[in-house]
């Protein structure tokens, strides 16, 4: 492992060794971790709607294998506040597809665009994977600076 100061230049001060120690701490704070936060918070957010998806999809195979032409379900209507409602026809759906925007399907149909965001939604999970991997490697990377900075420090301080 290389010292992150080259080995001719001159020796830090003990004040000099601080200030770098305190910026990179500053940097791994600030920065870092508040970035790694914000990447598995979208994940999470990701992973969320995988569920809900997984859900519709489990209710949608239950209408079909069972012939529902009709049924009875609690609605969310918004604050966790659910009321009853009567499905007249089960043979169409309506599905969120994003940005505000449904979409009336067949049941097929909707099986089929579940199964294609699924995968969309499991390819955007993998990317932020990657990226939360980045960022703790650098987390990783620049701990280790500041520990051969604290090194650097007590070598000074045992020469001195």
């Amino acid at each position: 492992m290389s010292s992150p100061v080259p080995e001719d230049a001159p020796p830090l001060s003990k004040g000099q060794v601080e200030e770098q120690i305190q910026k990179y701490q500053s940097f791994v704070n600030d920065r870092l971790r508040l970035d790694l936060k914000a990447i598995l918070d979208a994940r999470e957010k990701i992973y969320e709607s995988i569920s809900e998806h997984l859900k519709l999809k489990n209710q949608i195979e239950l209408i079909k294998s069972q012939n529902l032409t009709e049924m009875k379900t609690m609605m969310d209507v918004g604050a966790q506040f659910f009321m009853q409602a009567k499905i007249p026809d089960t043979s169409k759906i309506f599905i969120n597809i994003g940005m505000g925007y449904s979409v009336e399907f067949t049941l097929d149909e909707g099986l089929a665009f579940i199964d294609s965001k699924e995968k969309i939604l499991l390819k955007q999970a993998e990317k932020q994977t990657d990226k939360a991997s980045q960022i703790k490697a650098h987390i990783k990377v620049v701990l280790e600076t500041m520990q051969q900075l604290m090194d650097i420090e007590t070598d000074n301080n045992l020469k001195s």
